[in-house]
């Protein structure tokens, strides 16, 4: 029985919403936070999750674990790749916060639409559906594209500037694809409104994070 979850976030604004969510979605279950925006600070540096960078996050994981997080989940998808290096050095189970959404994408559609505003997510969520389909049997084409002014506007608190940018970009990729994968956690409120308008399943990694979770603990209370 899960009874305390412990998300590692890279930007301190998913904080609230995480919270929101868990106290909506899984009564009984208690979270808590750790946030290190220096990780995402080195990786866009460096342009890689370097050596040092793994080890601060094995060691968030490992203090996570001390503190009595019984399931950790990371929610920033640049350090996704990560999670596969430090999964067999921990003894509590690790999810990944996109790893739902990728499976949900393949199972809708052969054509896959994803933006990021950050490199250092596109590719490794780009990845991560051709993993999830190559693990679901299925073929896919990956339409993955990059808005890096949205990312900045963001920063900046243009969160206007930021939707319109994404906005414009999921409308492009809906005309040519099945569906449409917003890679970055930060972009989920945008999510309702996209599908609505465009049509098309546009999908974000929160709430399919919560149902799995919900899934999860259920399974581990049955």
């Amino acid at each position: 029985m899960i009874r305390n979850i412990a998300f590692l976030h890279t930007v301190p604004f998913l904080v609230e919403p995480f919270s929101r969510l868990v106290a909506e979605n899984l009564s009984g279950v208690a979270c808590f936070h750790v946030v290190d925006e220096g990780i995402l600070k080195e990786v866009f540096r460096d342009g890689v999750l370097a050596p040092k960078v793994l080890r601060r996050i094995l060691e968030h994981s490992v203090l996570a674990a001390q503190a009595g997080a019984e399931l950790i989940v990371f929610t920033c998808s640049s350090t996704s790749p990560a999670v596969d290096c430090i999964r067999p050095l921990t003894d509590v189970p690790i999810m990944k916060v996109d790893e739902p959404m990728a499976e949900t994408a393949v199972r809708l559609g052969s054509k896959i639409g994803v933006v990021a505003t950050v490199r250092t997510t596109l590719e490794p969520s780009a990845a991560l559906v051709k993993s999830e389909a190559e693990r679901q049997g299925k073929t896919v084409e990956v339409d993955a594209r990059l808005e890096a002014e949205a990312f900045q506007a963001r920063l900046s608190g243009n969160v206007f500037e930021h939707d319109r940018i994404i906005r414009q970009a999921c409308a492009d990729l809906a005309a040519r694809n099945d569906v449409v994968v917003l890679a970055q956690a930060s972009m989920a409120h945008l999510a309702a409104s996209l599908q609505s308008e465009l049509n098309r399943p546009v999908l974000s990694s929160p709430p399919l994070c919560m149902e799995a979770l919900k899934k999860l603990v259920g399974d581990r209370r049955s």
